[in-house]
């Protein structure tokens, strides 16, 4: 029966298509040495119901896209301090520079004059065509991370410490041996550029595409969806064990559990073959546990939490948490990453050529 039930849900998610409001909080007025109060995650509306399924759980489908969250960086500039809420001015300024991104998305691009030689990241002749990107609302909060108090990743731990050295060294390395080319073999480009994965966290973070999220709910499962390369998360509510630790997978094991009308989803057996970012670099390590909490505040708002735990990569536990919007219809489409996307085959081709060029 429970594997009957798992293939509906797989099947439905396949073929299925209240504001924050962050309290500023007060001056830090800690001694020093001691650490401040953790930022308060939003509580639920004063009298919203939580709705729920017809078997009793409550009940968190829908589209939940991450969209306007894009531009709220991770970590928190230091000039903030413990204040994660922006200042009139500062909010200001957000607004005018997302509106200065929009224009420029809608101003075509002339490639037949513009400089192509010298890759860049977006908004460029060489980046993802702008009508493929999303620029966000402007947002109050100043950082997703909200413990620490000051909004930053704690420090690497020396476990860390080693392996971004050694990420380092073979970043140097494979520089000094492509000597200006994009890459050998496959194996020079990153997950994210192969389609393979962004992770948990990339999957889910807000980025310059892709933001849509979404929840689908069975008797005993939770499946979530990302739009992003296309992942989808079968979560089993029923107190079941984990898997051994010997099976490791870049999405890793996951095990779900409700705490009130709070759904919490803990995540081990991660490969630590991904960051938290998704882009390849700055890998977490195996040790990596990930705790994320969904409560709905009100009928339209979804506060994600996420607490990132791993003792191979930092010195502490670190937490991030945004709202996500529903909507009731949002356009999930397929991620064909492969389908017409010929980086990979040009960028091998045009080493190959090189190579072929220099031994002449």
């Amino acid at each position: 029966m429970k594997h009957q039930i798992l293939a509906l849900l797989v099947t439905f998610v396949l073929s299925s298509a209240g504001a924050f409001a962050q309290q500023p909080s007060s001056t830090d007025t800690s001694p020093a040495g001691t650490r401040a109060p953790v930022l308060p995650v939003p509580q639920p509306a004063a009298g919203f119901v939580q709705p729920k399924t017809p078997w009793g759980d409550p009940d968190l489908q829908g589209f939940w896209p991450g969209v306007d969250m894009v531009g709220v960086p991770l970590q928190r500039p230091a000039r903030f301090g413990t204040r994660n809420v922006l200042t009139e001015e500062e909010f200001a300024k957000r607004a005018s520079e997302i509106k200065n991104e929009e224009e420029s998305l809608l101003a075509e691009i002339d490639v037949s004059t513009a400089d192509v030689t010298t890759p860049c990241a977006i908004r460029c002749p060489t980046s993802p065509t702008p009508h493929w990107q999303e620029t966000g609302k402007p947002s109050r909060q100043a950082s997703l991370i909200i413990d620490p108090p000051d909004g930053r990743q704690p420090p690497l731990s020396p476990e860390g410490q080693a392996r971004q050295a050694q990420q380092q060294a073979e970043a140097k390395a494979r520089i000094a041996r492509l000597q200006g080319r994009e890459a050998d073999t496959y194996l020079d480009r990153s997950l994210y550029d192969r389609c393979i994965t962004r992770g948990i966290m990339g999957s889910l973070l807000p980025t310059i595409y892709n933001n849509g999220n979404e929840i689908v709910q069975g008797p005993g499962y939770v499946v979530i969806r990302n739009e992003m390369i296309h992942e989808a998360r079968v979560v089993p509510l029923d107190g079941r064990p984990p898997l051994s630790s010997n099976v490791t997978s870049y999405m890793g094991d996951s095990r779900g559990h409700w705490d009130g009308s709070t759904l919490v989803v803990v995540t081990k057996n991660l490969n630590g073959m991904t960051g938290v970012g998704g882009n390849g670099g700055g890998r977490t390590s195996g040790r990596l546990t990930i705790t994320e909490r969904f409560t709905m505040l009100d009928a339209n708002t979804l506060q994600y939490t996420a607490t990132i735990d791993d003792p191979g990569t930092w010195t502490g536990p670190w937490t991030l948490s945004f709202p996500w919007k529903r909507e009731a219809v949002y356009g999930m489409f397929e991620y064909g990453c492969h389908e017409g996307n010929y980086a990979m085959r040009n960028m091998l081709s045009a080493s190959r050529a090189a190579e072929a060029g220099a031994s002449k």
